[in-house]
């Protein structure tokens, strides 16, 4: 669920190092003051019509949490409800350090019951961030392997 103001006191208090907004409208300004960084990912969530996660926003999601994460920091993902968008963007990051698509809709659902990681075109957006998060991985192998 989106952090309101009245919120911000106990965000700080776990340790919050990076934080990803993917809702349309504007976060509290505060979201954007240190201790914090900021990245918005805006986008809309409408079950009637299939997430419009585009893949590039997801990948810069993910990128901007694994340096904050390996580093031992904290990342706080939120969309509107805590449902789709956000669980879309933690089950990325998970891929990107290591996990199967599978095993990160299971956890994220085990962690957040109600989160909805299996929605048909939740999971889709999910199953294709795998894939190319994993086709990126090898190509950048395949580069570094080859004689100059």
């Amino acid at each position: 669920m989106r952090p309101r103001p009245e919120h911000l006191e106990h965000v700080r208090t776990l340790g919050v190092d990076l934080v990803l907004s993917m809702l349309w409208f504007a976060p509290p300004k505060e979201l954007a003051k240190p201790p914090f960084t900021l990245v918005r990912l805006p986008m809309i969530d409408y079950p009637l019509i299939p997430i419009p996660i585009p893949i590039w926003m997801l990948r810069r999601g993910v990128l901007a949490a694994l340096p904050i994460l390996d580093a031992g920091g904290r990342v706080l993902v939120y969309c509107r409800g805590g449902i789709h968008r956000s669980v879309a963007m933690a089950c990325c990051i998970l891929i990107a350090r290591g996990m199967s698509s599978d095993d990160a809709m299971d956890l994220v659902i085990r962690q957040r019951p109600v989160a909805d990681a299996r929605a048909g075109y939740i999971a889709a957006r999910i199953r294709r961030f795998e894939r190319d998060w994993r086709e990126r991985a090898k190509s950048a192998l395949d580069a570094a392997a080859e004689p100059r």
